[in-house]
């Protein structure tokens, strides 16, 4: 349900969440633009059902971003705008917590802004930020991106920057880091 508030920022493992991912242009949520959004729905700790689109701009994507992300103009061309998709990914969180690496900073803003825009509203869902968890409950490593994180837990990252395959790896980070939360200790491998 969209609304005027934001959801509350979590710092607790919940059993039952949707982990999403953004692609975009760039990093400046006032300019830039989404080209690929995914999202996968956990309950009970269990993935249960994806969502992924890939998004089309109405411009050209910078060969940075391409670089990055792999997503090119071509592959965009007959992609939905993201009014159409966004839409979709909110039905999709409907009631459920969002859970992200670095969304608080970064993909939720996109998310509040172009939902603000095309809505008039912004989805109220609370939301669970894996890298400031990682900051709290892996000190010891120097850095906390998410290819750090997957690959400290054993994880794949293979696909990394993939939408998709973000959340997939995201998912499995924030089911490792919250064995330490609920149990207040390290998982075994």
């Amino acid at each position: 349900m969209l609304g005027k508030s934001k959801g509350k920022q979590l710092v607790e493992y919940v059993p039952d969440y949707v982990v999403f991912d953004l692609e975009t242009t760039g990093v400046n949520c006032f300019k830039d633009s989404v080209v690929e959004i995914s999202a996968v729905k956990v309950i009970g700790g269990r993935v249960e059902d994806e969502f992924s689109s890939l998004v089309n701009p109405r411009r050209s994507i910078p060969y940075d971003a391409s670089r990055v992300n792999g997503i090119t103009d071509a592959m965009v061309a007959n992609a939905p705008l993201f009014d159409k998709v966004l839409s979709e990914f909110i039905d999709f969180t409907e009631g459920l917590t969002l859970v992200g690496h670095n969304i608080h900073s970064f993909d939720l803003k996109f998310i509040y802004r172009d939902s603000e825009r095309y809505y008039g509203g912004i989805p109220g869902n609370d939301y669970v930020d894996t890298l400031r968890l990682a900051r709290k409950y892996l000190p010891q490593l120097k850095r906390h991106n998410l290819t750090v994180l997957a690959e400290y837990y054993g994880i794949s990252t293979e696909g990394a920057h993939r939408a998709l395959n973000d959340c997939h790896m995201n998912q499995q980070v924030y089911e490792q880091l919250g064995l330490i939360m609920n149990k207040g200790c390290m998982p075994m491998f």
